[in-house]
């Protein structure tokens, strides 16, 4: 977008959310380009003001990519309706949208690196780095979900692999800034996310194990601001009616919730947990089966310790509430993640008064220390690497990057770039369901059974030697 159209974009949303307001707190209309550099403090006022648009952004990228997955099923008349079949059109303006959203994050971040820190003196290494992981994310967000995007404005555009690579460029240059441990593990964090992506496995591992290095608990969060009218969209849609998981997942919802009417829950862009489930994977391709185990243990200890709410009064739920398909909401029910898999309890909780919830909201999962024990073989330990990562990630918005699932560039930016059209068509893998199929569930009321029609887990392992999916092999 031209700088100058995106500057007049968001400069209401930051005037108002910051301190360009006059007295009696009326929104100054003089306030331009100029003004605004030559105020007191820009770099404050526009590194809050990315940070909000940042989370903003976020919680449109988690509604509309849980949806496109597995996770959860739009089982009402809001967001999206084709995203579930997947239908994945360039001409969508859902795919549009999240397009600009990369594109505005990294132009924010930019204008704030060049513009807003040569005008302002009082700019910090802090305030820096705050843009510069913002920057780093908008190209792990373009190289994790679509085919190809711009890099730059009016640019030509470049495969998601590119996309990653930049983003490793720019968080090299984030991490001399990082004002902390837990600063210095994310962005290592992020860098082993990228790499892993990009099947770079000595990378992936090196920067995984150096973050846990310096913390094996930490996470990262974008905060939500109900008083300001920052709202986490994900929330809505999770909360309410219109989302309703995969039943096996029934355990993990909702992730945001509300014990008050006006709180938001934040979303957490990164954690701990990724670390210890790279390092899993990278062993299982080096075909070193006990050291993915014992990764895979470590990791269960610390999602075993993270925290729960409890007391959710989630009743109003229940599980069908003039949607489109009735889910199940009795814990008595035994649910198999396809029609070969085991039958599992306490998969379903008990929603229904007056009974009240516990939910794990950093990350949680079904997996226990049996079934880590329990597996034998490189394919069934890679399957459980793939369910933890479902879970623990679950209502994050990653799903689709395990399920090799990418989106196309918009209509718009298409018909303003050279080498667009090749880039027009979502890229789904043959072996993702069509026709809403990874959704589909049988529930048996009177053996109080639910079968899930396809194990995504399974079949992204007995794909894992393309080139869309499991990285590593």
């Amino acid at each position: 977008m031209k700088l100058r159209y995106f500057f007049m974009l968001i400069a209401a949303f930051f005037l108002v959310s910051c301190s360009l307001v006059t007295p009696d707190e009326i929104i100054n209309p003089n306030v331009d380009e100029s003004s605004f550099l030559d105020s007191d403090n820009p770099m404050e006022t526009w590194v809050n003001g990315t940070e909000k648009e940042f989370a903003l952004h976020m919680s449109d990228f988690v509604e509309l990519m849980e949806i496109l997955s597995d996770n959860y099923f739009n089982n009402y008349t809001r967001s999206s309706k084709v995203f579930d079949i997947p239908q994945l059109l360039y001409t969508d303006a859902d795919v549009t949208n999240l397009q600009r959203h990369v594109g505005a994050l990294r132009e924010m971040a930019d204008y704030g690196l060049t513009k807003v820190a040569s005008a302002d003196p009082n700019t910090t290494d802090a305030d820096r780095f705050h843009l510069l992981y913002i920057k780093a994310y908008s190209f792990l967000l373009a190289g994790d979900f679509f085919r190809a995007l711009p890099v730059e404005n009016g640019g030509e555009v470049v495969e998601w692999e590119e996309q990653l690579k930049k983003a490793m460029t720019v968080l090299d240059e984030a991490l001399p800034l990082a004002q902390n441990n837990e600063d210095r593990a994310f962005i290592h964090t992020l860098y082993a996310r990228a790499a892993y992506r990009l099947g770079n496995r000595e990378l992936a591992v090196n920067h995984a194990r150096s973050a846990l290095s310096i913390s094996n608990t930490f996470y990262r969060q974008v905060q939500f601001d109900n008083k300001n009218g920052v709202l986490n969209r994900a929330q809505e849609a999770i909360w309410s009616d219109w989302f309703q998981p995969l039943p096996r997942l029934d355990f993990l919802d909702p992730k945001y919730f509300q014990l008050n009417s006006t709180d938001q829950c934040p979303i957490t862009i990164a954690k701990a947990e990724e670390n210890y489930l790279i390092l899993a994977e990278a062993a299982l391709a080096e075909n070193k089966l006990s050291e993915a185990k014992a990764q895979l243990s470590a990791l269960l200890r610390i999602v075993k310790n993270r925290p729960i709410q409890k007391e959710i009064n989630d009743q109003l739920e229940g599980r069908y509430n003039g949607g489109l398909k009735t889910y199940p909401n009795d814990p008595t029910f035994l649910v198999q993640a396809s029609s070969t898999d085991s039958l599992r309890a306490g998969l379903i909780i008990d929603r229904r008064p007056p009974f009240l919830i516990s939910i794990p909201y950093i990350s949680g999962t079904s997996v226990t220390q049996a079934m880590i024990d329990g597996v034998n073989t490189h394919d069934s330990a890679l399957e459980l690497v793939y369910l933890m990562r479902q879970e623990i990630f679950f209502a994050e918005g990653r799903r689709p990057a395990d399920l090799g699932i990418r989106l196309p560039l918009c209509e718009v930016e298409a018909a303003h770039v050279s080498n667009g059209a090749q880039y027009t068509e979502a890229w789904i893998p043959a072996f993702v369901p069509k026709n809403g199929g990874m959704d589909d569930f049988i529930i048996n009321k009177e053996d109080k059974t639910v079968t899930i029609k396809y194990n995504m887990n399974r079949l992204i392992v007995e794909n894992s030697h393309s080139a869309d999916v499991v990285p590593f092999e």
